[in-house]
C-alpha cells in the first residue's frame, strides 16, 4: 500500500487532495505539505531514512505554481537521487506537462481533481511500483478504511465557530432555494435559507451553516450579488452574512462586530455605518 506526500499552497485544495488520496483503498498513508520548504524537509527525512523506512514516502502529488520552489524545482532535485519517490504532478496549468514528462512524472493530473482522474493516477503509480492495483483488506482493514475516510469528512467539515480550510467543490444551483456543494464525488444540496454566514477563501466560499461548513468554489462577490435579495448582506471584505441570523451588534473602542450563533466577525469601517441602518430597519419593521 502507498506511503504519500500531497504538496499545494492552497490549503483547502491540499485538504481535498489528501480526502480523496486517504479514501482510496490503495493509499496507507498520506500527508500534506503547505509549502516547497516543508515538502523538501519531509522528503529528506525519507531519503535519509530510505524506501523502506519507517518514513518512507513512495509518491509525491506535486502542485506545480507555488511560492519560492516551483513543482518542478523539487522534482529537479529529487531526480539527482538514487532512489527518489516517484512523481505525480497536479496542477491548474496544462503547458508544463511535457516538462513533467521529461521529468520522468508518473502522471498530470489537472485541477480541479476528479475522483475518477486522480484514481487513475494511484493506479499507475501501483503499476510503476509492480504492486497490485486492488488492495487485499481484511474485514478489520475495510473498517479501519472506513473509519479513516469518516474521519477525514468530519475534519472537513468543521463545526462553524474554528474557520479551517476544506475541499475544492464545485458549485450549482438545483432550485432557487439551494445551493449544491460537492465533496469527493458525492453532490449535497444545502438550504440557501440555512447558510448563516460567507467567509472568502481566495476564489473560493466557505458557507457557515449551524452543521458545518462547505467550500464552493466561486468568489464572495458572486454571492453577494446573487443573494443580496435573499437578505444577505456584505460587512467585511472577507464576510458576508444573512441578516436575519445577527444576534448582536458590537461597539467597542470605535471597531464594530456582530455576533452570529456563537461566531464573532469583525465589520469593516466601510460596511458599519449601512450595516447599522439595516439593522435598525429590520427591528422597526
Amino acid at each position: 500500500m502507498l506511503r504519500v506526500l500531497a504538496v499545494d499552497d492552497e490549503k483547502p485544495l491540499l485538504e481535498e487532495l489528501l480526502y480523496l488520496l486517504r479514501s482510496d483503498p490503495r493509499v496507507h498513508s498520506a500527508e500534506g505539505a503547505s509549502d516547497a520548504t516543508g515538502a523538501l524537509r519531509r522528503i529528506t527525512r525519507a531519503l535519509e531514512g530510505g524506501p523502506e523506512g519507517a518514513d518512507g514516502i513512495d509518491v509525491v502529488f506535486l502542485d506545480i505554481h507555488m511560492a519560492g520552489l516551483t513543482g518542478l524545482d523539487i522534482a529537479r532535485l529529487l531526480a539527482g537521487f538514487a532512489r527518489p519517490p516517484l512523481i505525480v504532478f497536479v496542477t491548474a496549468h496544462e503547458g508544463f506537462a511535457v516538462q513533467a514528462f521529461d521529468l520522468k512524472a508518473v502522471d498530470y493530473v489537472l485541477k480541479p481533481v476528479r475522483p475518477e482522474r486522480l484514481a487513475e493516477a494511484v493506479r499507475r503509480v501501483c503499476a510503476q511500483l509492480g504492486r497490485t492495483q486492488e488492495a487485499v483488506e481484511s474485514t478489520a482493514d475495510r473498517a479501519d478504511r472506513a473509519d479513516r475516510a469518516e474521519w477525514g469528512h468530519r475534519a472537513l467539515h468543521p463545526a462553524p465557530v474554528p474557520r479551517r480550510p476544506g475541499p475544492e467543490v464545485t458549485i450549482a444551483d438545483r432550485t432557487p432555494d439551494q445551493i449544491a456543494v460537492e465533496l469527493g464525488g458525492v453532490t449535497r444540496f444545502v438550504a440557501i435559507a440555512d447558510i448563516a454566514y460567507v467567509e472568502a477563501q481566495g476564489d473560493y466560499a466557505r458557507l457557515y451553516t449551524d452543521e458545518g461548513s462547505h467550500l464552493v468554489r466561486i468568489p464572495l462577490s458572486t454571492l453577494e450579488e446573487r443573494w443580496a435579495a435573499r437578505g444577505f448582506v456584505r460587512i467585511h471584505r472577507r464576510h458576508l452574512v444573512a441578516l436575519g441570523r445577527i444576534d448582536e451588534l458590537r461597539l467597542d473602542a470605535g471597531t464594530t462586530s456582530v455576533r452570529v450563533g456563537s461566531a464573532e466577525l469583525q465589520v469593516s469601517r466601510r460596511h458599519a455605518r449601512e450595516l447599522r441602518e439595516l439593522l435598525m430597519r429590520q427591528a422597526t419593521g
